[in-house]
Order: structure tokens, then C-alpha cells, then sequence
């Protein structure tokens, strides 16, 4: 964040103060809710019609997000029994230590088709090292630059990730894989500015993104003051149309920069997958 941004942010969460108290400011920032979320996914087979998949991201543990609230987020995925889990990256916040208890709560997530990352930009500078080895201890395979196919009744849907916008490599090719134009394809960026500079490959179907946070603080008459992406509030939250793919991006569970929320409450998103009509 550069000093620009933070005075940007600083504003937006002193008029949050103003107009709601800053203990409400804290108390959103605690209260997730749950999204549940249709989207159309291109080419997508009948059989996973009615696929549901749990999307956790920016979980932030840290000074703000206490191990408690990771384990409410938790058991609250698992009451949902999604088919899938699916990580979009940031599990920490500020220091390392807090990576490793954030994975030994994620450990006990469950579903019939696994669980599966992607890396956020915090990642990379909390600890990338000890991030990667929480995710394999946990048990969710990491989706940098790569991808996995499921299968269902016969058919098959691919998975794949990129690296980090900002701080990593993002590579497609690999992630796709031999992935046709025939394929159903979802692919997970933490990052969704990926989708507007890079993704032109129209083989993917759906994109599942965090990092923006629904921007935190949205003020009285629906603006969101400071949005971390190069497209303003484009990509604040929700269904968003990209140039090649739909654009899902979750409002997130925890919070950066301030531990503050307003009218932008933190989200864990149950996704059905739906086959799109046109």
C-alpha cells in the first residue's frame, strides 16, 4: 500500500467512523455471512449441474482474525458440505507465525472432491516458504500455475489456478493444460485484475477471484473509496462481466490495512455451478 492508498483508506475508515461508530466498524469486520451464488460456467456437463463449491479467501489470520473465527469459518464451510473447497489466497496477516494455526484449523475442512489453493500476494510476503508447507499439511493441493480435472458421471471439469498478480508469475498454459475449447473450465486468480490485463483465452468459463475485499468501507451512496485494483469498483464484488469470462469476486473473511468494515461484511461464498444458455 503507498502512501496515496493509505490516506485514501484512512479516509474512507475515519467517515466509517463518522457515520456508524467505529465498534460497529469492528463488529462487521467479525460477522461473516454466508453468499449463496449461481453461476453460469460455459460447456459446463449435466452432471455437474448443481455443483456446489465452498470459496474461502482472505482469511487473514493475524492481529484481527484470531484462530476462533478461522475455526467458526470453519465449521460453518463444513455445515454447508460443499463438493469442493476452493482457497483464493491470503491465509495470513503481517507475521508468520500466525500461517501454521491457520492451517491446522483449515485442516479439518472436508469435501468429496478435495480441497484446492491458490496463492494471494500476502503470501508471498508473510512467508511463502512456511504458506506452502501449511497447505500441504492441511491437505489442499496448490493450484500455482496449475491444474487438476474432476470427474463426475463421466465427465469432466477443469480446475486450475495462476500464480499472484502482483507478486508472482502468473502462467496460464500450464494451468489449462489439455484443457479444448469443448472443456468446461474454472480457474482461480486471487488477483481479478489477472482477467482484465491477461486471460484472453476463451476456454475458460468462470474465474474465481478475492484480494479486493469489497473494498472494506462502502460509504452512503454506494462508493467504495479504496478498491486495490487497477479497475476501480469494476471488481469490487460479485458477478462480474470480464472480457472473455464471468468473474466471481467474494467480498472475503477477513480484513488488511484496517481491521474495519462498513456496509461491506465479510463473506464465505457457497457457489452452484449452473451450465450457461447462452
Amino acid at each position: 500500500m503507498n502512501r496515496r492508498q493509505f490516506l485514501t483508506g484512512t479516509a474512507a475508515a475515519t467517515l466509517a467512523v463518522g457515520v456508524g461508530g467505529i465498534g460497529y466498524g469492528f463488529a462487521e469486520a467479525g460477522d461473516f455471512r454466508i453468499e449463496r451464488v449461481d453461476v453460469p460456467v460455459k460447456n459446463l456437463p449435466a452432471a455437474f449441474d448443481g455443483f456446489t463449491v465452498a470459496f474461502l479467501t482472505d482469511i487473514h489470520h493475524g492481529p484481527y482474525v484470531n484462530r476462533e473465527q478461522v475455526a467458526g469459518i470453519a465449521r460453518t464451510t463444513m455445515q454447508l458440505q460443499p463438493d469442493l473447497i476452493v482457497h483464493g489466497g491470503d491465509y495470513s496477516l503481517r507475521e508468520a507465525k500466525y500461517i501454521a494455526p491457520c492451517f491446522e484449523v483449515l485442516a479439518n475442512l472436508r469435501a468429496d472432491f478435495g480441497a484446492f489453493g491458490v496463492l494471494g500476494n500476502h503470501d508471498y510476503t508473510h512467508g511463502l516458504a512456511e504458506t506452502r508447507a501449511g497447505m500441504r499439511a492441511a491437505g489442499i493441493t496448490e493450484l500455482t500455475n496449475a491444474g487438476v480435472w474432476l470427474t463426475k458421471g463421466g465427465a469432466r471439469l477443469r480446475l486450475a489456478g495462476v500464480d499472484d498478480l502482483w507478486r508472482g508469475k502468473p502462467d496460464l498454459a500450464p494451468a489449462l493444460g489439455d484443457c479444448t475449447a469443448a472443456d468446461a473450465c474454472v480457474l482461480v486468480s486471487h488477483n481479478p485484475d489477472f482477467v482484465e490485463r491477461t486471460l484472453r483465452d476463451e476456454r475458460v468459463g468462470l474465474v474465481l477471484s478475492g484480494h479486493t475485499h469489497g473494498g472494506q468501507v462502502i460509504v452512503p451512496g454506494g462508493r467504495n473509496p479504496f478498491i486495490p485494483s487497477a479497475y476501480g469498483e469494476k471488481y469490487a464484488h460479485g458477478l462480474v462481466a470480464g472480457p472473455t469470462a464471468p468473474v466471481y469476486v467474494s467480498r472475503g473473511l477477513g480484513t488488511s490495512g484496517l481491521p474495519v468494515r462498513y456496509n461491506c461484511p465479510p463473506e464465505l461464498t457457497l457457489l452452484t455451478l449452473r451450465p450457461r444458455t447462452s
